[in-house]
């Protein structure tokens, strides 16, 4: 699953690149996001700064006192039925705009960084879906799927990847228009692995 991911245009960029009001001027985001980051992303014509993650409840298990929210930044695809997202997916789907995104390789304790990326494009656009949270405001998540042939010696499932023309379909369109878009990618991926550690301080 993914917990990494990169975005280096600004908020101005992102709104010429995907044809959207930018309404994330001054927004405190960076190149690198995290779970529980602020991200950008393309919701209702619209750039905004929201965190990434769906905020989980959760309490201690020896003395049942509220603990801080759990982030929850994949949504797979075969859960989007589930509470926690249907309403989400039905009515508040938005794009993530990214130019790679990382997981993790190599054993336990040692693992580091591999980008994925695509060879045709400097950014792209990652399904995501969105909601208004008590805990952090707007929060994102991304959806994931089955791995495409190109990625699967990474990792078994990958980010929900779509083509320009898609943009209108997953924001717009139906709920099952949308989920006919939750499918492996079918083009080339590229692989960068690296030696950069994993768990490096954020």
């Amino acid at each position: 699953m993914c917990n990494l991911y990169s975005n280096r245009r600004t908020a101005a960029e992102i709104a010429d690149l995907f044809r959207a009001i930018n309404n994330a001027a001054g927004s405190n985001h960076g190149e690198l996001v995290y779970p529980q980051y602020p991200g950008l992303v393309v919701a209702g014509g619209e750039v905004r700064s929201m965190t990434w993650g769906f905020p989980l409840a959760q309490r201690s298990k020896k003395t049942g006192q509220p603990l801080k929210p759990r982030p929850v930044n994949n949504a797979r695809t075969d859960k989007l039925d589930s509470f926690m997202w249907r309403f989400s997916f039905a009515e508040r789907r938005c794009l993530i705009p990214a130019d790679a995104w990382a997981e993790a390789e190599g054993e336990r304790g040692a693992m580091t960084r591999t980008w994925l990326s695509l060879p045709d494009r400097e950014a792209f656009a990652i399904a995501g879906i969105w909601r208004d949270s008590d805990e952090w405001g707007p929060v994102y998540s991304m959806v994931m799927t089955d791995a495409s042939e190109a990625f699967a010696a990474v990792h078994d499932r990958m980010p929900v990847l779509l083509a320009a023309d898609d943009h209108a379909v997953w924001t717009d369109g139906s709920p099952e228009a949308a989920f006919s878009l939750c499918k492996p990618w079918r083009g080339a991926v590229t692989i960068k692995r690296t030696e950069e550690s994993w768990s490096r301080s954020k």
